[in-house]
């Protein structure tokens, strides 16, 4: 989440006289996050989100969005729905940007989580891949491995400005992993990015999945890859204690088995996790504008999950 579009007051709640949802009581602009513009408000009947979709965002994705959000939450899941208005219209324009009124879910992001909350989020992405068995729709990944070499020649050697020789280091491994990337696993629509700000937790139990808006169909287990790349270490790229990791992965199989193919296969996946989130917070890096309420994720922490997943890959997920 962040806030690059401002919206004023008065346009706010000229926007809330759309719906039965109350008057506007405050806004505040949350800063976490680099994809959309993102609100809190407050009105006399509860608390919603404001979402306006920047330009990493299509607005000929949001029905999608819209409709897998819906489909998980008719199966029990807990996930944000977009929120009709009047007439039953979830898709805004608010300040020259497409909008959407999200639901509001209890729950705080953890960022130092324990075994016990890593099973869960583990079975909740389970739970989350067997609800999504029979939804029909499909996305491409717009972020998956074919855009990487593309993302790579982009940044260029400017990445060598965030830290020497980086280009070369990233370009060796986007080759090892390419060639070694699996091509016949099961595939099915993914969240594709279930870090820890994106999951909201009641102690040790998952109150809420939120941020879908890079969801996809792609080799599903390699959803639990990305999600095991965000749990498994601190913010800086260091190794969690082994218990983590290892609970998150047991949370999911017991939730949603993997097969020995897919199993095998996570090492690798994870390595391209680590590839694809290294290049674009680098890309976010590069090219942040000086002015937007936004904070900037350190590339270099994917570069250090690289180095150990290269190392202790092969036997982290036996």
């Amino acid at each position: 989440m962040a806030v690059y579009t401002h919206v004023s007051a008065e346009a706010l709640a000229e926007f809330l006289t759309r719906f039965d949802l109350g008057e506007l009581v405050s806004a505040k602009g949350i800063a976490e996050g680099v994809e959309n513009s993102n609100y809190m408000v407050d009105t006399t009947k509860g608390r919603f989100f404001l979402t306006l979709y920047e330009k990493r965002v299509h607005e000929s994705d949001l029905p999608y969005f819209f409709a897998m959000l819906g489909h998980l939450a008719e199966r029990g899941c807990h996930v944000p729905r977009a929120l009709p208005d009047r007439i039953g219209q979830t898709i805004h324009d608010l300040a020259g940007r497409p909008a959407a009124l999200i639901e509001f879910l209890p729950g705080v992001s953890v960022s130092h989580p324990n075994p016990a909350q890593a099973r869960a989020v583990g079975a909740a992405l389970g739970q989350m891949h067997q609800a999504l068995a029979d939804f029909t729709l499909e996305r491409s990944n717009t972020q998956g491995p074919d855009e990487w070499p593309a993302l790579l020649a982009r940044c260029g050697r400017n990445l060598d400005t965030i830290q020497p020789g980086l280009y070369d280091t990233v370009d060796g491994a986007l080759g090892d992993v390419l060639a070694r990337w699996p091509a016949n696993l099961p595939r099915a629509t993914i969240h594709g990015d279930l870090f820890p700000d994106n999951v909201l937790m009641l102690g040790d139990r998952v109150s809420g999945l939120i941020d879908f808006y890079f969801a996809c169909t792609e080799i599903r287990a390699w959803d639990l890859a990305v999600t095991h790349s965000a749990w498994a270490f601190d913010a800086g790229g260091a190794p969690a204690e082994p218990a983590i990791g290892a609970a998150l992965v047991e949370g999911y199989d017991a939730a949603f088995p993997l097969s020995v193919t897919e199993r095998a296969a996570l090492p690798v996946l994870a390595q391209g996790a680590c590839i694809r989130f290294l290049l674009t917070r680098a890309w976010d890096w590069l090219n942040t504008p000086p002015g937007a309420l936004v904070t900037r994720k350190d590339p270099l922490a994917y570069l250090r999950r690289l180095d150990f997943y290269r190392t202790h890959g092969e036997t982290l997920f036996q």
